[in-house]
């Protein structure tokens, strides 16, 4: 499938957002704790259809849910000493910090093949893409 004539400008965009990050000045009063850009391969944005927040002890998350992908964004602990990673399941994802896990329960099943994480400045980005629903898997069987 061809890509997105849109995706080479998105990630040029974060290229320059990465860039005016890294060149400011210590003493100013504004902090970007991360930035995530999303482009849909088929054209067209994914419309977001479920926002939740939550804000444990330590670590803030939000997650945003399509069709078809589930994308959560967590702010690292800048203190947190330890490797952070995320434990995909098939209803639910653990993010490890130490000795800390936060658990966020999911609504659909995952396909853990095409799932993945990557942590970066401090903030993990999870892309969670969806399994077929129970009745898609008995259609087909």
């Amino acid at each position: 499938m061809p890509n997105n004539p849109y995706d080479e400008f998105l990630k040029n965009l974060a290229r320059m957002v990465e860039e005016v990050i890294r060149s400011m000045p210590d003493g100013d009063s504004a902090r970007f704790i991360g930035c995530t850009i999303i482009s849909g391969n088929s054209g067209e944005l994914p419309a977001p259809f479920s926002i939740s927040q939550s804000c444990d002890e330590e670590l803030h998350f939000e997650m945003i849910e399509t069709e078809d992908r589930i994308f959560i964004t967590a702010e690292i602990p800048p203190d947190n000493r330890s490797a952070v990673y995320a434990d995909i399941k098939p209803t639910r994802v653990e993010i490890v910090a130490g000795e800390q896990r936060t658990g966020i329960d999911l609504d659909a099943q995952v396909d853990l093949i095409h799932s993945f994480y990557q942590v970066r400045h401090g903030v993990m980005d999870i892309i969670l893409k969806k399994g077929p629903t129970k009745a898609e898997w008995q259609a087909k069987f």
